[in-house]
């Protein structure tokens, strides 16, 4: 019997789009971000991703600054973590998204969700665009479906209850032969059957804020709709996203992390399901016990307001563990 040789496992990092701004100030440039794009392609990890926001936490729109990244490399893959699709039309969206792949020659892949509204400023954020957010997770869905055939080149036709469309198309399309790829988020510790049934809908699953085994739960319950619906499991890219902060003094990263993460959403929304904070090897394993339960592709943000130093740790000293 011939022996496999395990995959190795993709890992990204999230770019600091939301800290360019965070503390009240119009940067002049973006060349911070430019250069940790360059440096993580230079160091050979796997992709860079950036996260997506309106008006409740203000930063650059992903898909633009992904095409100005996608100038200043050639090989990581550009994506987002997460992007609130539904605040968007999907012919608008799969318009600049395959504009951007197009761009990048292929390496677009968006992480999407249905999007949080745990707060007034979030609930605003939907009202803004005249959505109203009790509704967000079915024109997702409705969104997906019409988004995934139209940046393959398709004429879609779709009548839903959120969207109707008829016999549209666009140009250009994405260079990708299934169209720009799509990763669903989907959590263990929500327990709700429909989130983990949507994944099929796209190319993959995100997850966020769960625990290993929560995270393997939601891993098994996405293999049994797969199953069911005649999909491959193994075709699916399983993604999970970490938050951390890389420091020998566990008391000063998790003071920074706390604060870092206050600022960046209004609040600490998930708590002690963040992390960990601390030395590079405690960051390693946990990244690890998340492979172990199935992901084969790691994000990594860092909870910091010294983006760079927090880069050079990440690359010096956890990577070489993974």
């Amino acid at each position: 019997m011939l022996e496999t040789t395990p995959q190795k496992p993709r890992i990204g990092v999230l770019l600091p789009t939301r800290g360019l701004l965070m503390e009240g100030n119009q940067p002049d440039d973006i060349e911070e971000v430019l250069v940790m794009a360059e440096e993580a392609e230079q160091a050979g990890l796997d992709s860079v991703w950036l996260g997506d926001s309106l008006t409740a936490k203000p930063r650059l729109e992903p898909l633009t600054t992904l095409s100005a990244l996608a100038v200043r490399t050639s090989k990581v893959r550009l994506g987002t973590a997460v992007m609130l699709g539904a605040l968007r039309h999907p012919v608008s969206l799969a318009h600049t998204a395959s504009t951007a792949d197009m761009i990048s020659r292929g390496r677009l892949v968006l992480g999407m969700g249905v999007g949080g509204a745990f707060n007034e400023t979030q609930r605003q954020e939907w009202k803004n665009v005249g959505v109203d957010s009790r509704h967000r997770a079915g024109r997702f869905e409705e969104l997906v479906k019409i988004f995934k055939p139209l940046t393959r080149g398709e004429m879609v036709t779709f009548e839903g209850e959120h969207f109707w469309v008829k016999d549209v198309s666009i140009k250009p399309v994405s260079p990708q032969p299934t169209g720009v790829p799509v990763l669903i988020a989907a959590h263990g510790r929500s327990k709700l059957e429909r989130q983990y049934k949507r994944v099929l809908l796209g190319d993959g699953a995100i997850s966020i804020s769960d625990s290993p085994q929560e995270y393997a739960d939601a891993l098994g319950r996405i293999r049994v709709h797969a199953e069911n619906a005649g999909v491959s499991y193994e075709s699916i890219e399983k993604t999970f996203y970490m938050t951390v902060n890389i420091s020998d003094n566990r008391e000063e990263a998790f003071s920074e992390a706390d604060r870092f993460l206050n600022m960046y959403y209004g609040m600490n929304i998930w708590g002690e399901r963040w992390g960990p904070w601390g030395p590079s090897e405690e960051v390693a394993h946990c990244a690890n016990s998340y492979l172990s339960a199935g992901a084969n592709t790691i994000i990594f943000r860092f909870a910091s307001f010294n983006q760079r130093q927090q880069m050079d740790l990440f690359l010096n000293d956890v990577v070489p563990c993974l």
